[in-house]
């Protein structure tokens, strides 16, 4: 066995990008690179994992409720209790609230620590328009925030995008792995536009709606499909209606077997006002669907080469994300141009590709012979 991880997250039972990039890395971890790998989980209970997981994995859960003062006495002392029982070698952080941040203070730290950022600093900002005391409150987290990170002996972050937003000197890019290379690509014949994502303002679908009205008026026989998390305070579904683009526009809830989903589309969209990194975009790029993103930070531009295997636009251009998809719908030669060169592009980030530099950095941590 080369070392022990644990991993300390919320939860491994939903649908997120976090849950399903954990359960690739730390199942690889496991079963093709001889590490033992814990994963601790806070108030799941009994309820089941969403993404499959090795069965060498062993799973901790630990319960935290009551008014804020008994909820954070509870966590830190049944924190400490799992780890003292573990005794792993280096503690793997994916929270990304401000407990997360701040775990090395609340445990203490007596062995190397990494913490993962898998979302962009801008999720603290939840609506358009914010008040002067709104952003002052915001300012003083983030300042907090970069405290926190500033205790890791390693600060992991997705993109080069991403470095920008914070102000340490522990900082490393390492990116998510791709979660399937199917053998088959999509065939980017059916009149079909797929996104795929949680309906919540980060997503930006309410953008996407306002784009897809200048589509559907030209071509109106093509669908966009979103499937993700309804969250019917977004008011999506009367925004469609209000567009008058509700008959090809369609809301799915989150399936497992997403694959098949992007094997049926010819375009991936991607609306997002900001991001930790974008998996959708290199999972949607794996089934040799080319992809357009706004550019958002950050992420779809360290994934997408502008006008070679994808189209990038200016963040919240809304026609102008509307004229890249009217431009792959009409030009057959580019979209499946652009979708064969996504396939050869994201080889990149095969897990193995991956999970070498994680490797390393774990030796590094703990001097373990390489």
């Amino acid at each position: 066995m080369k070392a022990k991880l644990l991993y300390i997250t919320n939860g491994i039972n939903g649908p997120g990008g976090l849950e399903r990039v954990l359960s690739i890395k730390a199942s690889y971890f496991v079963d093709h690179m001889d590490y033992e790998v814990h994963v601790l989980t806070l108030n799941q209970g009994d309820a089941p994992v969403f993404y499959d997981f090795s069965a060498a994995i062993q799973f901790h859960d630990i319960v935290a409720k009551g008014n804020p003062i008994t909820y954070f006495l509870n966590y830190r002392r049944e924190l400490r209790t799992t780890i003292k029982k573990v005794n792993p070698d280096i503690i793997l952080v994916c929270d990304d609230g401000l407990k997360g941040l701040l775990l090395p203070i609340i445990i203490g730290k007596d062995r190397p620590m990494i913490y993962e950022r898998h979302v962009s600093k801008n999720i603290a900002v939840q609506k358009e328009k914010t008040s002067g005391i709104y952003k002052l409150l915001n300012a003083f987290k983030f300042k907090l925030m970069d405290v926190g990170g500033s205790f890791y002996d390693r600060f992991v972050v997705l993109t080069n995008g991403n470095t920008k937003e914070w102000y340490l000197n522990n900082i490393q890019v390492i990116a998510n792995p791709l979660s399937f290379f199917p053998k088959e690509s999509s065939t980017l014949l059916n009149k079909k536009v797929l996104a795929v994502g949680k309906q919540s303002f980060q997503k930006g679908y309410d953008r996407l709606l306002q784009s897809w009205k200048v589509v559907a008026a030209k071509h109106p026989d093509w669908h966009l499909d979103i499937y993700g998390t309804i969250n019917t305070s977004e008011g999506l579904d009367s925004l469609s209606q209000k567009l008058g683009i509700e008959n090809s526009v369609h809301f799915h809830p989150p399936v497992k077997n997403i694959s098949e989903k992007y094997k049926e589309a010819s375009i991936y969209v991607m609306s997002s006002r900001y991001e930790g990194f974008g998996m959708v975009l290199t999972e949607a790029m794996a089934h040799g669907v080319p992809c357009i993103s706004f550019d958002c930070p950050y992420g779809p531009s360290d994934i997408i080469s502008n006008q070679k295997d994808g189209i990038l636009v200016a963040n919240n251009d809304i026609e102008g994300f509307a004229k890249g998809i009217i431009q792959l719908i009409e030009d057959d030669n580019l979209r499946q141009e652009m979708g064969r060169l996504s396939r050869e592009s994201v080889i990149r980030y095969f897990p193995e590709k991956i999970a070498q530099i994680w490797d390393t950095l774990f030796t590094n941590l703990i001097n373990i012979p390489a």
